[in-house]
């Protein structure tokens, strides 16, 4: 018995050793290069020591500017976050990712809230119109404020094929102890978001670059 105790220990530890060294590092920088994940990129400013990162970035066989309007819609009661709505809705966000970009859903500017749910949101802390948004803030816990100060960068790159690297970068600043507790269990539940919300813009960009293109 002691002997499949100390194997069940072995394998365990085995496994969170190797998530610890290969998967959590694949997640906080799925799809970006090395040299993406290290740049300094706009909103880091922002948090100068941040306790965790993840840049995960894609390739979209659009303009920025084709890519862009997509950004700049993103939020609750605007264009949603093109990742699973079912699951945002099963705690009240009430999501519903759109499937074209919409003029009165355009005009975006700092200061400007972009929601999570209808009481929950990060302020727009800084902007460069068709480049980069970058949001700011945390979400607290029923009546505690958030115990982290975190940024979530958007930032489009041409390159030279005239496709666009899309960038998205999230960073937390623990204000409590504890933080970590709720930061990084949640950051595998991002990845799983963020993946499906980058080939959801991806999708959406390159289908309405396709139609203008035969149009």
């Amino acid at each position: 018995m002691r002997s499949r105790y100390l194997v069940a220990l072995s394998v365990i530890g085995g496994a969170a050793a190797a998530y610890t060294l290969l998967a959590r590092r694949w997640q906080l920088r799925w799809g970006a290069t090395d040299k993406e994940s290290e740049e300094r990129l706009p909103g880091d400013d922002l948090i100068e020591n941040a306790d965790i990162t993840a840049t995960r970035a894609i390739t979209i066989r659009a303009s920025a500017d084709q890519v862009w309007p997509w950004i700049s819609q993103l939020g609750q009661g605007r264009g949603g976050f093109y990742s699973y709505d079912f699951l945002e809705n099963l705690v009240g966000c009430n999501i519903h990712s759109a499937n074209r970009t919409m003029p009165e859903w355009q005009d975006v500017e700092v200061g400007d809230e972009v929601r999570f749910g209808p009481e929950v949101g990060l302020a727009v802390a800084s902007l460069d119109q068709g480049r980069s948004v970058v949001l700011r803030g945390g979400v607290p816990i029923g009546n505690t404020p958030a115990p982290y100060d975190s940024t979530w960068a958007f930032v489009l790159r041409d390159e030279p094929d005239k496709t666009t690297r899309l960038l998205v970068r999230e960073r937390y600043a623990y204000t409590r102890p504890w933080a970590r507790l709720i930061v990084e269990p949640t950051e595998v539940l991002s990845f799983v978001m963020s993946q499906k919300m980058l080939r959801g813009i991806k999708a959406r960009a390159e289908r309405h670059a396709a139609t203008v293109a035969s149009s």
